[in-house]
């Protein structure tokens, strides 16, 4: 009677353990597609441009073309972009009350070359947003 209970108890444990691995698997798999797509904001080592930040606000004030711009004051806009897993550019934004300004923001950064090294979350590299605050004085 043992035998009889304890079959059928391995077979329902069998079929039940394999049902939850094919799951696991799809579920892992739309993770990591989730994972790859993903922005992050907060990561444990920040994304950087090679020689730093500054070296960035260089090149990026080399290709700005101030004639570009309409004003005759100050300007301030906060310039955005995603940086991707190997290190490009994407997704470059401008936001501030000048359009003109927003707009050669927008190229001057778009034309910078060399790419970044990537920010990492568990020594993995991720896509991240990063933040450059302009003000430029248009006299």
């Amino acid at each position: 009677m043992k035998k009889l209970f304890i079959i059928p108890v391995l077979l329902l444990s069998y079929f039940t353990h394999a049902q939850e691995v094919a799951g696991t698997t799809e579920l892992q798999e739309l993770d990591l597609k989730k994972e790859k797509s993903e922005i992050f904001s907060k990561v444990e080592k920040l994304a950087e441009f090679p020689g730093g930040i500054n070296v960035f606000r260089q090149k990026f004030a080399k290709n700005f073309k101030e004639k570009n711009v309409i004003s005759k004051g100050k300007e301030k806009c906060e310039l955005t972009f995603v940086i991707e897993r190997d290190g490009t550019l994407t997704d470059i934004k401008a936001s501030g009350t000048n359009e003109s300004f927003n707009k050669e923001a927008i190229r001057a950064a778009s034309k910078i070359k060399g790419k970044w090294n990537p920010a990492t979350i568990d020594g993995q590299k991720v896509r991240c947003r990063f933040r450059v605050p302009l003000n430029i004085n248009f006299e």
